[in-house]
């Protein structure tokens, strides 16, 4: 009797079969677990999507009027603290690159008894000092032209007869003019008054603001046309007071055009300063980026911008002053040192 070749391929055929039947059973779990992860997943994301969207103003409640109503005024100010804006703050050290030659040389000629300070003390002392000769000198002239935007050429030609230094003098008015010449291409606001302005609940502060805005876009305009067209011949023959742009007023006039409240101006315009000397430290290789931002970021410099806001908030201009006579010899004396990589 003779078996055929099927029955004796049988055994084989199935193995083959069982071997299909459990790899069947195999992607049918996995398929079931993944189809069960994706339903879990898209749960998940239709939970947490309306928040988001509200979040991003995608329907009126309160995170949307949270996130839209100081945007106005929050944009302005990140731009006028960038420390990217072409003022040329890179090129100028405030003194600190001439405090540090003389300190070199006082160490040498007479040496202390005690050790000399760190990088870090050196640096914190010159940041006190720094921080509130500006503002003894400078904010009273911020906070008047704020305040008064009409008053920009008297207050301008008042610095500039009061600002003794004239490398301090040379950096104020050149960075004054980079200012003025980024509000005109990029900064002045336009004709359009945008949709807080036009929106019917806006507040007596709002209308007040926009006022002074309004005044002092007009203010610069006037101030950089009558610039532009000024000589030394002509200004001598004039009765008006010749213009220099110095950078304190215009700074406060920029920051008005642009909505910006008064006690954010003073603070940027004082933390701005400490930023670009912490700047000028890292690359004179005084510190460390790292040793910088932490200054930077300390509580210590904080409080030391508030105490130069508090004492010199309610000083007048005819009673600004020079408080550290030491700074106008550190920034006059830069141009004499023998070797320098900063204007001033």
């Amino acid at each position: 009797m003779e078996i055929s070749r099927d029955e004796e391929q049988s055994p084989e055929r199935q193995e083959l079969e069982d071997e299909v039947s459990r790899l069947e059973k195999q992607l049918a779990i996995a398929r079931a677990t993944l189809n069960t992860r994706s339903t879990s997943e898209s749960n998940n994301l239709s939970i947490v999507s309306p928040s988001i969207n509200s979040a991003l103003h995608f329907g009126d409640n309160d995170n949307a009027h949270a996130l839209n109503q100081p945007s106005a005024s929050l944009h302005a100010l990140l731009l006028l603290s960038d420390s990217a804006l072409p003022l040329g703050s890179f090129a100028f050290s405030s003194g600190l690159e001439s405090y540090l030659a003389h300190e070199k040389q006082k160490a040498k000629a007479k040496p202390a008894p005690h050790p000399p300070p760190t990088a870090t003390a050196s640096l914190h002392h010159f940041l006190h000092l720094s921080i509130s000769s500006l503002a003894s000198t400078t904010l009273p002239y911020l906070i008047a032209a704020y305040h008064n935007p009409s008053s920009l050429p008297n207050l301008d030609n008042d610095l500039d007869a009061c600002t003794l230094c004239p490398v301090a003098r040379r950096a104020s008015i050149a960075q004054g003019k980079a200012l003025l010449s980024v509000w005109e291409r990029a900064l002045r606001p336009s004709n359009s008054t945008g949709p807080e302005a036009n929106s019917s609940s806006s507040s007596s502060s709002s209308t007040t603001s926009t006022k002074a805005a309004h005044l002092a876009t007009s203010a610069l305009t006037s101030f950089s046309t009558a610039l532009k067209s000024s000589s030394p011949s002509s200004s001598s023959s004039s009765t008006s007071p010749p213009l220099n742009a110095h950078f304190p007023p215009l700074y406060a006039l920029v920051s008005t055009s642009l909505q910006i409240p008064l006690p954010q101006t003073a603070y940027t315009y004082l933390h701005t300063h400490a930023r670009s000397i912490l700047s000028a430290a890292v690359r004179a290789s005084l510190l460390g980026p790292y040793a910088a931002q932490a200054v930077l970021a300390s509580p210590w410099l904080k409080t030391q911008i508030q105490d130069a806001l508090e004492k010199n908030w309610d000083v007048r201009v005819q009673d600004a002053g020079q408080g550290n006579v030491m700074i106008d010899l550190w920034v006059g004396r830069h141009e004499v040192l023998y070797s320098r990589i900063f204007n001033s």
